[in-house]
C-alpha cells in the first residue's frame, strides 16, 4: 500500500508482520486541556454534568470535572493507528473489555502502548488475517486510565 501524500509505503503493518507478545510503545503524548474535554463532550452530545458543570463536579466524590472517558478511549486507539493498522486495516471487528480503572483529569498527560495478544489467518478471507490488540492508556504517573481489546482484520503482505 502506498501513501498517497508521500508516495511511500503506509506506516501500518500487515498481518504477517505482527508477532504474538509484541509490545508497541506509541510516541505521541498529549496533555488534555479543558477545551479538548469541552469540545469533545459537546460534539458527542454527552450531557453528563461531571464533564461540563464545574459546580456539579465539585460536589462529586472527585471534586472537579473529569475528562470524558470516550475522549480517553479515542486517544488510546487513535495514537495506535500509525504504528499498527494505517493503510493495512480492512475493518475493526470489535472492541471488547473496555475499562477505565482511573479517572482522567484536565491537565493529565496521556500516552499509550499496544500488545499483540493473538494472530490468526482468516478462514473466509485468504488474503487477510485477524490480529487482537490489547491497548493501554496511561497518565503521567504511569497509571492505567483505559484499556481494551481490539480485534482487527488486516491485509496480508504475502497475499
Amino acid at each position: 500500500m502506498r501513501c498517497p501524500r508521500s508516495g511511500g509505503r503506509m506506516p501500518g503493518k500487515y498481518f504477517d508482520q505482527f508477532a504474538t507478545g509484541e509490545t508497541i510503545r506509541h510516541d505521541v503524548r498529549r496533555t488534555v486541556t479543558e477545551t479538548d474535554n469541552l469540545l469533545f463532550t459537546a460534539l458527542t452530545h454527552n450531557t453528563q454534568p461531571m464533564h461540563l458543570d464545574a459546580e456539579a463536579a465539585a460536589k462529586s466524590e472527585f471534586g472537579h470535572i473529569l475528562v470524558n472517558s470516550i475522549f480517553t478511549f479515542g486517544f488510546m486507539l487513535g495514537v495506535s493507528v500509525t504504528d499498527t493498522t494505517q493503510g493495512t486495516l480492512v475493518a475493526n471487528l470489535g472492541m471488547d473489555k473496555v475499562v477505565f480503572p482511573k479517572p482522567v483529569r484536565i491537565g493529565d498527560t496521556l500516552h499509550a502502548e499496544t500488545q499483540v495478544v493473538d494472530i490468526r489467518k482468516s478462514k473466509s478471507r485468504p488474503g487477510q488475517g485477524i490480529v487482537v490488540f490489547q491497548h493501554h492508556c496511561f497518565n503521567q504517573r504511569n497509571e492505567i486510565v483505559a484499556q481494551c481489546l481490539r480485534t482487527a482484520l488486516l491485509k496480508r503482505s504475502d497475499a
